[in-house]
């Protein structure tokens, strides 16, 4: 993908993400640099499952759902840097996550204003740094790390083969 296209519509990003509804967190890209930095925003909807039971009568969004949707703006990011657009034997593991700190709720109304930076990439392995806005108040950050694996589900599903991403 040329870099002079820096946002991605929803077509687009369901192009390089696997998730589909309810999963599918990221609904624009507003801009990104390959090898560096990605910006995506997640539009928050009173009519999304999770408000049914979370909570009730004070709808907050769950704080391990605004970590997914930074993790999927990270894989975008990864995917596009890598110039790979994945296939059906793809699959991106999350690895870990540290310094996670959740600054204010993200209810109802709200836009996510979804940032992550590449730190480094080392054999395979994504490290990222990033963190969900809402109306420019940080409402979570987080370093976090990905590997994208390419599975070949006719064999045996401990078999991953080739890490795809050894960009930098």
């Amino acid at each position: 993908m040329e870099e002079s296209k820096s946002t991605l519509d929803i077509n687009q990003i369901k192009e390089y993400l696997p998730h589909r509804y309810p999963m599918l967190l990221v609904d624009r890209v507003l801009h990104w640099e390959s090898g560096k930095s990605i910006t995506a925003i997640k539009n928050v909807t009173a009519n999304e499952e999770f408000f049914n039971g979370h909570f009730p009568n004070k709808p907050v969004m769950p704080g391990v759902l605004m970590i997914e949707a930074m993790a999927q703006a990270a894989a975008l990011l990864s995917f596009l840097t890598a110039e790979v657009k994945p296939d059906e034997n793809t699959v991106v593991y999350f690895l870990g996550i540290d310094n996670a700190r959740f600054k204010r709720p993200v209810v109802p109304g709200d836009q996510l204003k979804l940032e992550a930076e590449i730190v480094k990439v080392t054999r395979g392995i994504w490290k990222y740094k990033a963190r969900a806005l809402v109306d420019g108040q940080l409402a979570v950050e987080a370093d976090m790390m990905c590997t994208i694996r390419n599975v070949d589900n006719s064999k045996n599903a401990e078999a991953d083969k080739v890490s795809i991403g050894q960009a930098q």
